[in-house]
Order: structure tokens, then sequence, then C-alpha cells
């Protein structure tokens, strides 16, 4: 029997997620999703994927210590970022910027020092590189900010307020990693031929750019658009049902049920109620949106992924949607890498086969006489 694009087959035992699409349970390292939201921050759940238990407040002070350090970019580094070609966009200038990085230093096995590198330095890329095509100048590094306030603040040039520190935070944790993705297979596969922590990411990434896989929720960006300017937002999601369109931000290929990780970010985000206009449209428009779904498509359970929320928070933080998908790679980064590191504690190299099905043929049959 073959499974094409390997559904449904086991190729590797992890112990770092189980997502569970008929009960709609995301976990990561043996914890439920909702659970490390509410308690931790984006450098605790960091710390929770690559060594498998919770930081002390030792450990957590050097790991955020670690990853400050690693903030800066090196100078060539940086003159590659200046040196791309313009037109080339931010996934692949951020797949070849850190491809760079790559020296005999990355030799096997990789180690969790090379992750957090990795994980620290791409904000610093994507934000120097988002800036430099803007005409922007740099804007380096603050060493007392967070790992995802950082990042806003390297972006936008002020210091990010709580409610967006918040949010952003919440759904870069809930994307760090999610199970034998396209991605994190690819990530996998290339560490098991024992090549380096930087190939095995930048694999990673070029899967990641696919836009079957790493696909910006840009269209639920502009369903959002199209009720605030309509101000109905029934009209609107009606409308759209009536032309035979799906309504964009509901249902979820793999969960059967509502997607734990939209769950969560709502959770979340209601703790900002009244503070960002964004949010609470969001939050109007999904419960409209499910009653909807359930009247016009009775039984289909039709329910918010993450992609909803995830467009919810880049539209309040300001985000262009030329960042939405390198924003997620900055944050699987810890995800791939996790699985890089448990990959070479137990290598074995991927070595599938495929079924040839062309023609036998014999050199005389295609000689012309």
């Amino acid at each position: 029997m073959i499974h094409y694009g390997l559904k449904g087959v086991i190729a590797a035992e992890t112990g770092i997620s189980h997502v569970d699409g008929e009960k709609g349970q995301l976990i990561y390292r043996g914890y439920e999703i909702g659970e490390i939201i509410d308690q931790c921050t984006f450098e605790e759940a960091a710390y929770l994927l690559w060594y498998g238990e919770f930081p002390t407040g030792e450990q957590l002070h050097d790991l955020k210590v670690s990853l400050v350090g690693n903030r800066q970019l090196p100078s060539y580094i940086i003159d590659l970022i200046v040196s791309l070609p313009d037109e080339m966009d931010l996934m692949s200038a951020l797949r070849t910027i850190l491809s760079a990085e790559g020296r005999k230093a990355y030799r096997w096995k990789p180690t969790i020092e090379q992750a957090i590198r990795m994980t620290a330095m791409a904000p610093t890329i994507i934000a120097f590189r988002r800036r430099h095509l803007e005409g922007k100048t740099f804007i380096p590094p603050k060493p007392e900010l967070n790992h995802v306030e950082n990042y806003l603040y390297m972006l936008k040039g002020e210091v990010p307020t709580k409610a967006h520190v918040n949010a952003l935070e919440t759904y870069m944790i809930l994307t760090m990693e999610h199970g034998m993705n396209a991605s994190t297979f690819s990530a996998r596969v290339t560490a098991s031929t024992e090549s380096d922590i930087v190939s095995a990411i930048t694999s990673a990434i070029g899967t990641m750019k696919g836009p079957l896989h790493g696909g910006a929720p840009s269209e639920v960006i502009s369903l959002l658009n199209e009720v605030n300017e309509q101000g109905d937002a029934e009209k609107v999601i009606r409308n759209i049902l009536k032309r035979g369109k799906k309504l964009m931000g509901f249902g979820h290929r793999i969960y059967k049920t509502i997607d734990p990780r939209s769950v969560a970010l709502k959770s979340k985000l209601k703790a900002f109620s009244g503070e960002d206009k964004w949010l609470d449209l969001s939050m109007k428009v999904e419960k409209l949106g499910v009653q909807i779904l359930e009247e016009v498509k009775p039984g289909r359970s039709l329910y918010t992924n993450v992609e909803f929320y995830a467009a919810a928070i880049m539209k309040a933080v300001q985000m262009e949607k030329e960042l939405f998908t390198p924003t997620f790679t900055a944050s699987r980064i810890v995800g791939w890498s996790a699985h890089i590191l448990e990959q070479a504690e137990n290598n074995v190299i991927f070595r599938p086969q495929s079924k040839y099905i062309g023609p036998i043929k014999k050199k005389e049959d295609s000689i012309q006489v």
C-alpha cells in the first residue's frame, strides 16, 4: 500500500509534542497548551521544549542572558542583509542569511546553545531586513526587553504596549511546535544525514515558505477589514457563505473539533478586552461566525482555527502581511531545533522508498532504422 505524502505513516517517536485532532489537544512535553500559555513566557516555553522541563529561576535567567547575548548580528550578516536583492521576499532572505551562519563550529552533533543562537538571531534578521526594505535605519536590540517585546521594538522603533506584547507572545508560544508537520519532517530528514543544525533549519524554512504550509492568514485579515468597513458582521458573513465561499479562519484539516490553539488565544486575549479594537472585533466575528455556520452547515463543527486569532493579533500590532510567515518561522525555530536535537540522540537516516511506475525499455527499441 502506498501512503502518498507519507500521510499517516509514523516515522519517529518523540517526547516533544502531541497533536490529537479528534480530541482537540495540543501537548508540549506532557503539558496542555492552555496551561502553558497561562503560566509561561516565550523563554519558559522554549526552555521546556529544549530541556523537557520548566526552568528554575536561575536557569531562566541564564537562558535570557544567552538569548540577549546572541541577538547582535556579526558584521558579515549585516552586510548580507543589505546586499541581497530588494525583490527577494523575507522568507527567502531569512533562509539565505541564516545559512551564512553555518561554520565549522556547527558540526554534528547539534547543541542547545546552537538552538538558542538560531532562535535569538532570527527576529533581529527579520527586523533588520524589513527596515532595510522600508528605507529605514536599523534599530539595535534592547537588552532589557524580553524576546517578543524586543522583536516588536526592533520592527517599530518604540516599546510596544503590554496588550500587544502579550497577544504576540501567546501566538508565538502556540506556534513554536506542532508535531511532525512538513517543515519539522524536513528538518529531521536533514539532521538524520548528520548535517549541521543550520542546514536542518534552513531546510525547514524552505519548506515553511511554501503556501500549503506556512501560508499567512491574509484572507482572515480581508474578512476583518470588510466587517470593520461595513460595520455589519452578520451581513458580511452571510454574504460570503451565500456566494459559496469559505469563511476563512474557520475549520482545520487536522482538528476535527475546536482548535486548542484558538481556544488558548481567545482565553488570553479576553484579558485585554477593550484595549484594542481589532482584538475585540475578532471575538465578535468569531461568535457570529460559529453561530451562522452551525445554522447554514449543521453538524460540520466548524470552529475558528489558530489563523483566525493570529490575523487579529497581526492586525492589532500593525504587522504587515509580509511579516506573518517570517514571524511564524521565528517561533517555530524553537520546535524545529528541539526535533533536531531529539533526532541526534537516536539517529537513523530517513530513507523511504518509491514505487517505479515508468516503462522498462531496451536501447535497441528506440533505434530508428
